[in-house]
This record gives C-alpha cells, sequence and structure tokens, in this order.
C-alpha cells in the first residue's frame, strides 16, 4: 500500500509539471527552455538559456486580449453644451409678422456662451454588429436646451404671439424646452481592446424627442421673476441628426434638428455641441 501511494503521488507531480511547460516546448537545439504560466488574462513565460557557461533565465510578462461582451452598458452620461439656431425665417412674410409682429432677424440674437444644452442620459448600450469594431448605439434620457434672448421680447400664450416689450428691460430672457429623446447611431470603435483612455472612435445616426415641457423665463426689476408655461406653438415632436467623436478621455458630441422647432410663423433650426461625460 506505501508503494502504491508513492507511485500515485509522483504520477501528479509529473502531470503538474507538464501543465506549466508552454506548448511550443522546449528548444534541444539552441538549449533554451521555455516555461509558461497563466494568471487571468496575465502570461508569464520564462526562458532558460544554456547555451552560455552561465545559465540565464529572462522572465516575460504578457497579457492575453481581454473577452469582450458583445451588449454594454453605461449608465447615466451627461452632456454639457451650447445652443444655438440657423434662422431661415422670411420675416417679410405675412404669416411671420402675425406671429412676431415687427420683428427682424436682429429680434431673436442670442447671447454669446448663455444658451446652454444639457443632456441626462439615463442609460446607454452598445451592441456588436461586426467584431467590436462596428456597433448599434442606443439609449434613453433627457435633452434640457434654453435659449437666451438679447432683445426684450415676450411670448403671449392663446394664441402665441411673440412682442418686443419697450416699458420693460430684462436681465434675464430665455426660453426652455424639455424633450424626452431615444437615440440611436452606428458606432465604429477602431480600438475596441484598449482602454477607455486609449480610445479612438466616432458615431453617427438620429435621435428623436418629445417636447414634454417649455417655457419663458423673464426676470426684471419692474416685475421679479417670471415663469410662462405654454408650448408656444413648438413642434411637439423633432428629429435630431446627431454625431459623436471619441479621442482617448475627451468625447465630443454634436446635433442639429431636421426642421423648424416651431409650427408656423419663425423658422429656426436649433443645434447644439458641446462635451459629453460618459465611460465609453
Amino acid at each position: 500500500m506505501k508503494n502504491y501511494y508513492m507511485l500515485l503521488a509522483a504520477v501528479c507531480l509529473h502531470v503538474s509539471s507538464f501543465g506549466q511547460t508552454d506548448t511550443t516546448g522546449n528548444n534541444e537545439k539552441t538549449g533554451q527552455e521555455r516555461d509558461t504560466i497563466r494568471i487571468g488574462n496575465m502570461i508569464i513565460i520564462k526562458n532558460r538559456d544554456h547555451r552560455d557557461k552561465k545559465d540565464t533565465t529572462n522572465v516575460d510578462v504578457k497579457y492575453s486580449p481581454k473577452r469582450l461582451t458583445n451588449i454594454s452598458t453605461n449608465w447615466l452620461i451627461l452632456d454639457l453644451g451650447f445652443n444655438n439656431f440657423k434662422d431661415n425665417t422670411d420675416y417679410a412674410s405675412a404669416s411671420t409678422q402675425q406671429f412676431a409682429p415687427g420683428s427682424t432677424k436682429e429680434t431673436f440674437n442670442l447671447r454669446n456662451g448663455k444658451s446652454i444644452n444639457v443632456n441626462i442620459w439615463f442609460v446607454m448600450q452598445r451592441l456588436n454588429l461586426i467584431k467590436h469594431v462596428v456597433n448599434l448605439k442606443y439609449g434613453l434620457g433627457l435633452e434640457l436646451n434654453n435659449f437666451r434672448y438679447e432683445e426684450d421680447i415676450r411670448f403671449a400664450k392663446s394664441p402665441t404671439v411673440i412682442n418686443r416689450d419697450p416699458l420693460i428691460s430684462y436681465s434675464k430672457n430665455k426660453l426652455a424646452t424639455d424633450y424626452l429623446t431615444v437615440p440611436i447611431m452606428l458606432n465604429f470603435n477602431f480600438t475596441p481592446r484598449k482602454g477607455k483612455y486609449n480610445t479612438f472612435g466616432l458615431s453617427a445616426g438620429v435621435s428623436g424627442g418629445y417636447l414634454y415641457a417649455s417655457r419663458q423665463k423673464l426676470i426684471s426689476g419692474e416685475n421679479g421673476k417670471e415663469k410662462i408655461k405654454s408650448n408656444f406653438d413648438l413642434l411637439p415632436y423633432k428629429l435630431n441628426y446627431i454625431a459623436e467623436l471619441q479621442l482617448g478621455p475627451v468625447k465630443v458630441y454634436g446635433s442639429m434638428a431636421s426642421q423648424s422647432m416651431f409650427e408656423k410663423g419663425l423658422d429656426q433650426t436649433p443645434y447644439s455641441i458641446g462635451l459629453r461625460l460618459s465611460n465609453w
């Protein structure tokens, strides 16, 4: 029985030493031996060279490619940017003068750097299509926009009419529009196995938004703070062309509506650009 246990122990030791040897084996002609040990995604290669009078040993540490999942999820992405609009309104038309009497293109000038776009994406997912280089990105979130006017204009409701107020000077005058939005993009990740700080890629697609709230906020010395809630004949839905560029940790986004944000009177197509704060 004692001899039986000794034989079993010898077999186990032989199998264990065989499992640590690299499948490439030892090179008897060159006098080199190679052992491989794998720990998770880390590979340790030990090379022994017997050609010199003194044996030399080199240890190389390598990392095997990380395993990528076909669906990855990113929670709570934040966008910080600026708004503006492309104005193609015909201010000489009867419909425009009825909607905004006496208005010109300068009536709707925006204060530089004061019109802000903030997007809060509750969730964003990336679905692998082709070798993790071509992906489909989609999500759900809120687009919060405001347009800060230079002129002292005031929106009246039922019906919507935009007038200049000659008697009051507003220190703050902005139109705010909030949308529930679903973006869909085709994503190209040119470095799928790199960390998020070494990633290079771009995305392009469309988003559909539903206008769930809009208001004008006013502050003046005469009336203090005012908030006028109405849809102001804004389109209840919007379709945006969207894009994203990722250069390592820096992510830039852009968005432009496919048409005017107003149903009538004004032809003003909004767009935004800014920085995106996300894990990928």
